[in-house]
């Protein structure tokens, strides 16, 4: 039995022998110089890391806080025209104006509207005579008409929009068709 114990110790021993290398001094100080770097750079990206994660989180919050206040501008400018249909109201409520006078009143209102919706880049969309487009109109109803080419918009059922270029509601309209003779 001791014998075997001899010869595990031995063969331990010569294991140890194995796993150990012999390097020339500037091979040691070389790899110990690379084994600096790779410490320095894995170090430096964690950094990075964690600042880009940070980074990410912050643009996230301040992208939030942007879209809760964005279109606070534009509700400014609404409160306003609520406020002046608010006040057309109450006027023909309380001294009883005349029906031109306060339509006049909701017309400024409407203006004032338009060029608000104008000024943030709001356009209707021009419908009427105008060949049928799927994208900007919608046919709700087609009605028989052989006086226009088939296809045309007759009437604005719902007017469409755009924003900035881009239709945000497209205009329900009643299109023209020809009629079929059998």
């Amino acid at each position: 039995m001791e014998s075997k114990k001899e010869n595990n110790n031995q063969e331990t021993a010569k294991e140890k022998e194995a796993k150990a290398v012999t390097l020339d001094e500037s091979e040691y100080l070389q790899l110990k110089e690379e084994a600096a770097k790779a410490k320095e750079y894995w170090d430096r990206l964690l950094r990075l890391q964690a600042d880009f994660e940070n980074t990410r989180k912050r643009l996230d919050r301040d992208k939030q806080e942007f879209m809760r206040f964005a279109n606070e501008g534009l509700i400014m400018e609404l409160l306003n025209v609520l406020d002046d249909l608010e006040r057309t109201v109450e006027l023909a409520q309380t001294k009883h104006e005349d029906l031109p006078t306060f339509l006049k009143g909701v017309e400024m209102v409407l203006a004032h509207l338009y060029e608000m919706l104008k000024e943030h880049g709001i356009k209707p969309i021009e419908a009427k005579g105008k060949i049928f487009d799927p994208n900007y109109h919608e046919a709700l109803m087609q009605a028989e008409n052989n006086e226009l080419p088939e296809h045309t918009v007759i009437e604005e059922m719902q007017k469409g929009y755009t924003l900035n270029g881009k239709v945000i509601r497209t205009t329900k309209a009643k299109v023209s068709k020809k009629t079929v003779n059998l």
